[in-house]
């Protein structure tokens, strides 16, 4: 296992999610298929919202693949998804679903379904030919069986014993007790947190439903219902603890759904009821868009189960994708021995997916790492289309600055990892995300950082994949050898370097009771490090001997490092890993071993072994103290002169059966079916290099252990177990206790890869002068950040080849993100680079002699030139469709109209909106400088306070002009504003009527009466923000994309390019969406001329990215209105028209005649 082994402790079971609902396809083309891969997936919110937002009726492909190590969270969403297959009561399947405690006829209803269920899975082939089959297909024949076992645990559990049945009700009597008692009078932000903009007006009333739900285990409030509701619901009484109440104490039913329009648009006090009902309404809408797309005739989902850790899921489908296998040899997770095997009926060539267009990862961030999720899932990411995406999630922070943490988590500068891994975040290019966290950062203003949760969401495609004018994915980047290993040695230094007592301390002053608090949340060991190498090596194809020249550096500099003192005592295990995954192997594994002591009688002996270690059950009662959390677990195998630390165990409860022969040694395992709850030994197994068994010192003086692994939270542990922490010991020869067995490295032969069906509709490449090479990636001296890429182009053309002998000097352009054009005579050759670059800067290195040219250029990025700022808002083609790559897709049709008649909506839409600005930016356009991103989001902000009508009356129709010319060719029409719910956002539904010369001559008069009787607000805009909107409006069109499609004669396919210009008075929309989804303007008469002539688009704020800039101001830092003094101790805001500050009541009364008369709300 590539994360440590921990102690679990106290386990918790999440049958709810915790974060609101999101749509997975919001970043692919409405009619691109989607295979979707789903980690960590926890309830079906995010299965049920997206087919929710999805157009009707269907027009593409949706194949789930949702994986989880919870068996009790697949099985309740089997049952979720086969009741409203089956037509069932809505209002009984949300009592079943998140209700604690269930009425006779919900109970009943639901014992039914799980015989149904059981009745069908007795094998793979019953369940693919039951009715639901078609749709619900399992991964494996083990997430079948388990399944299985909890929905027959389910029927039986009100036949148990009383005893048995009384325990389990008391636990579940006393579970929300403890944070009840603890959070009386709080605020609880984790419902609040899923109305995203509105969470302020959400939190009292969702704070009382929470508490509500944690005294009842119900969301009823009539006394009636709840005092029929006396039967435990079984669905939440099984889970991998076993038998009993493992629900986590925060699990709350109305976090999965979207409440911003429900408070938005509220205008009178809500009650607990009115939550409840617009969750159940929610819950209703999703589930009858599931049942209408299950049983259509047309493309009907897949959703594929996989029961298994996310981790070695996502190994097992690599695997498969690479060499074909459906048995890489892993358990499904730690503390079970069950191999995951794939179900070869479904997974072959032309089967189930193994390569995924969107991979959601919930926030398995906060559970494994950062790290391990990207080395994970990038290799799993399709390469067939340049709009594959990865999403990444965080919950939880355990920095000083949650806003910053992110970036600290990646050990790396974040340019630098996107050459590596060849995914980026796209705000991190684009500079700018259409999702909001803003209420996320009010609360860690408000709680001056105090906050144990910062929601954070990033998403990652290739960066290239933004490029316009790239027609296939650039070629893998070259590293030189040495600064490739000093960088990778750096990385492997900050992982590890908290192993230090004193690095510890100094890293962590200023936060030290948090640091250690966390001490034991450690997500990497050395086999997570040699995975993350492995990624690289073969994700940039370094050939053998370059390879070999990165790891001699990095072991020179490893022997030459003395910081990391504990590091000695893994060497052994990151060098055994190392061979295991076929990564490196270092020189003392490359001889021959004597056959001495218990390799005596092997046949051969291998460079690396695998230990087996019982350990008595009766020694583990010592961890079982519920005062010591959850430890680290490692195994040691010491002697007299040397000691070495094996990190990656693998564990599980059971006996080991030798078998075999002394030459050819092997076991059997019997797992306890009742786990840490029965009486069997716990096996604790790991890999070791062999020479430390025969070459350092006899047999007879080692010693294998499993101990606890020494943090600065372990220290209760000393007196215990004293200060080797070891749990328990064995001598290395005893082998009743120890078993050997020889360790073969990991199965890599590879397949060849699928042809791709990705075809590019309007890009030409142009390689006219030669053949192109990979781009070289110069670090600077530290080995930190990138200098330079270089790409060296051979040039094989004869005739640029008598050109460039006669001193012809070829001309260069950036022309688009990631793409200089070089020109010589008119032979033009288009040259990719991995990473957005500063072509401006760019130099050029020519060899008349060797016939070569050589394009060196600066990396672009965040307040960088060129790169992404060229156009930070493409539309990019692939697969005969169009998608814009930093802007999400959204259905308007499923989005909640904003009601602006709603008093006092400034109080939160104001400051909702304005700050979409960074700091920086406003900064800027104090001073108005110009700078193309803050004026169009500068332009933005003054069309949403139009239309929402929040400094005057409300505007719908918009002129925008060209500030130095004057000149207006651009009209938008605002429709509505609507809800952006799974973003935690607003937007304008509009319209956009790009003028030109052609249309203004045909439609004279009405234009004439537009101008007199429109109400017209005309903003004028700053230097060079009239092509920034040129380039935007693509994008807001393709956006909101559900009704129509791009046709065969469409102008971006026939000009090869989007948008069609970025000119004045000339339209840069293809015109296949003109005149459709109209009704907006068919509503107000004067528009109703023009609606065959606009297009419809959703407009949206563009956010400042939190993990890059400063949003908002720290409260600390407002100033008095009348004194310009810091607050004592804080500043009052004017409760009525919220815009100026006091520090005291002298200073209010001082300024109040003055400011009684522009005092308005």
């Amino acid at each position: 296992m590539a994360h440590p082994l921990v102690w679990p402790g106290k386990y918790y079971f999440y049958p709810i999610g915790n974060t609101s609902a999101v749509c997975l396809t919001r970043d692919i083309a409405p009619d691109e298929p989607a295979d979707i891969l789903s980690l960590g997936c926890g309830d079906p919110r995010n299965v049920l919202y997206t087919i929710f937002s999805e157009p009707q009726p269907a027009i593409r492909k949706l194949d789930f693949t949702c994986c989880d190590f919870e068996p009790g969270i697949l099985a309740r969403n089997v049952i979720l998804f086969t009741m409203v297959a089956d037509k069932q009561s809505y209002s009984t399947i949300w009592n079943i679903f998140f209700h604690l405690y269930l009425d006779c006829e919900s109970h009943s209803i639901l014992i039914e379904q799980c015989k149904k269920l059981v009745g069908y899975s007795q094998s793979l082939q019953t369940w693919d030919a039951s009715p639901y089959g078609s749709t619900l297909k399992m991964c494996t024949a083990y997430t079948l069986s388990e399944l299985r076992r909890h929905w027959t645990l389910y029927i039986d559990m009100h036949d148990l014993p009383s005893e048995r049945q009384k325990m389990i009700r008391a636990a579940f009597k006393d579970l929300f007790k403890p944070i009840m008692a603890k959070t009386s009078k709080n605020a609880l932000p984790s419902a609040a947190r899923s109305s995203g903009p509105v969470m302020g007006l959400a939190m009292q009333t969702l704070s009382d439903q929470c508490r509500q739900y944690w005294k009842t285990g119900l969301t009823f409030s009539n006394p009636k219902l709840v005092a029929a509701a006396t039967l435990l619901n079984p669905t939440f009484a099984y889970s991998l603890e076993g038998e009993g109440c493992a629900v986590h104490y925060g699990t709350d039913p109305l976090i999965p759904f979207h409440l911003a329009s429900l408070f938005g648009n509220a205008k009178h006090p809500l009650t607990i009821d009115d939550a409840v009902k617009a969750a159940q309404t929610q819950f209703n809408n999703w589930c009858s868009a599931f049942f209408i797309s299950v049983t259509a005739a047309q493309c009907p989902p897949t959703i594929r189960l996989f029961l298994g850790e996310a981790m070695t899921v996502c190994r097992t489908l690599h695997a498969f994708a690479e060499t074909g296998t459906v048995m890489l040899g892993v358990p499904v997770a730690q503390w079970k021995t069950q191999l995951i095997q794939l179900n070869s009926d479904d997974y072959n060539l032309d089967g189930a997916p193994a390569q995924f267009n969107v991979i959601e990862t919930s926030n398995l961030d906060d559970h494994i790492g950062l790290l391990n999720v990207l080395v994970s899932t990038v290799p799993l990411l399709s390469k067939s289309t340049p709009s594959s995406v990865l999403y990444v999630e965080s919950l939880l922070s355990g920095a000083k600055d949650a806003t910053t943490d992110f970036t600290g988590r990646l050990y790396i500068n974040l340019t630098v990892i996107s050459l590596l891994l060849g995914v980026t975040p796209i705000d991190y290019l684009s500079g700018f995300t259409t999702r909001s966290n803003v209420h996320e950062l009010i609360v860690q203003l408000v709680s001056k950082g105090n906050s144990t949760q910062f929601h954070q969401v990033t998403t990652w495609k290739m960066p290239t994949s933004g490029d316009i004018s790239s027609d296939a994915p650039a070629l893998p980047p070259t590293f030189d050898p040495s600064q490739l290993g000093t960088l990778l040695y750096d990385i492997y230094h900050d992982v590890f370097e908290h192993e230090d007592a004193l690095n510890f301390s100094k890293m962590n002053q200023g936060n030290m009771l948090k640091a250690i608090a966390r001490s034991n949340l450690i997500h990497y060991i050395r086999e997570s490090f040699v995975l993350f190498l492995k990624l690289i090596r073969d994700k940039n194809q370094i050939k053998d001997e370059q390879w070999i020249q990165v790891m001699d550096r990095f072991f020179d500099i490893q022997r030459e490092d003395h910081s990391l003192r504990m590091d000695t005592l893994a060497f052994n295990d990151l060098c055994a890993q190392l061979h295991r995954h076929g990564v490196h192997t270092v020189q003392f594994l490359q001889g021959t071993f004597p056959k001495i002591g218990r390799f005596s009688r092997w046949r051969s002996l291998t460079p690396i072994v695998r230990i087996l270690l019982v350990i008595p059950h009766e020694k583990l009662a010592v961890l079982e103290d519920s005062n010591l959390g959850t430890p680290l677990l490692q195994c040691d195998v010491r002697g007299t002169t040397a000691m070495n630390n094996f990190t990656s165990v693998h564990v599980a409860f059971g006996r080991v059966v030798p078998m075999g022969t002394p030459d050819n040694p092997w076991v059997v395992f019997e797992e306890d079916p009742l786990g840490r709850k029965g009486s069997m030994p716990l096996v604790a197994t790991f890999t070791m290099p062999t020479w430390l068994l025969t070459d350092i010192e006899p047999m007879e003086n080692l010693r294998v252990s499993l101990s606890v692994r020494s943090t600065t939270g372990t220290v209760l542990l000393i007196p215990k177990l004293g200060l080797a922490l070891h749990v328990f010991t064995a001598s290395f020869v005893d082998k009743s206790h120890v078993h050997v067995l020889p360790e073969y490295p990991l199965p890599s032969k590879r397949r060849p890869p699928p042809p791709s069906t990705s075809k590019p509709l309007h890009m030409h490449s142009f390689t006219e002068i030669g053949s192109a090479g990979p781009a070289h990636v110069e670090l600077d001296e530290q080995c930190e950040l990138v200098s330079s890429l270089t790409i060296r182009i051979s040039v094989e053309n004869e005739q640029v080849q008598a050109l460039l002998r006669s001193a012809a000097v070829p001309e260069m352009v950036q022309i688009s993100a990631c793409t200089m054009r070089v020109s010589i005579a008119g032979f033009i050759q288009n040259v990719l680079f991995p990473f957005p670059i500063i072509g401006s800067q760019h130099k050029l290195r020519l060899a008349r002699k060797s016939l070569y040219i050589e394009v060196v250029v600066p990396v672009s990025g965040p307040f960088k030139p060129d790169g992404m700022m060229l156009n930070p808002f493409p539309v990019v083609s692939s697969s005969q469709t169009f998608n814009p790559w930093s802007i999400h897709h959204v259905n308007m049709s499923r989005m909640p109209t904003l009601d602006i008649t709603v008093p006092k909506i400034s109080q939160w839409l104001n400051p909702h909106i304005g700050a979409s600005m960074s700091t920086r930016e406003r900064s800027l356009r104090k001073r108005d400088t110009n700078d193309m991103l803050m004026s169009v989001k500068d332009t933005i902000l003054r069309i949403f306070f139009g239309s929402a009508g929040i400094q005057g009356p409300v505007k719908r129709v918009f002129a925008i002009a060209d500030g130095p010319t004057k000149n207006c060719d651009t009209i938008i029409f605002v429709s509505e504003l609507k809800f952006d719910l799974h973003s935690h956002t607003v937007l304008c539904d509009g319209y956009v009527l790009p003028l030109t010369h052609a249309l203004l001559e045909k439609m004279e008069t009405p234009f004439s009466q537009l101008i007199k009787k429109g109400d017209i607000v005309r903003f004028g805009t700053r230097e060079g923000e009239m092509r920034a909107w040129k380039l935007l409006l693509p994008a807001l069109v393709e956006r909101c994309r559900t009704s129509w499609k791009h046709g065969e004669n469409c102008e971006y396919r026939g000009q090869g390019k989007v948008p069609l210009t970025d000119m004045m008075e000339m339209d840069p929309l293809c015109s296949c969406g003109r005149g459709k989804d109209t009704e907006g303007m068919q509503k107000v008469a004067l528009w109703s001329k023009w609606a065959p002539y606009v297009t419809r688009f959703a407009l949206s704020p563009l956010f400042a990215v939190s993990y890059l800039e400063t949003i908002g101001r720290d409260p600390a830092r407002y100033r008095c209105f009348v004194c310009r003094a810091k607050g004592k101790p804080k500043l009052l805001m004017c409760t009525i028209c919220r815009k100026v500050r006091y520090c005291s009541k002298d200073c209010q009364k001082k300024d109040w005649k003055a400011h009684k008369a522009r005092c308005k709300p």
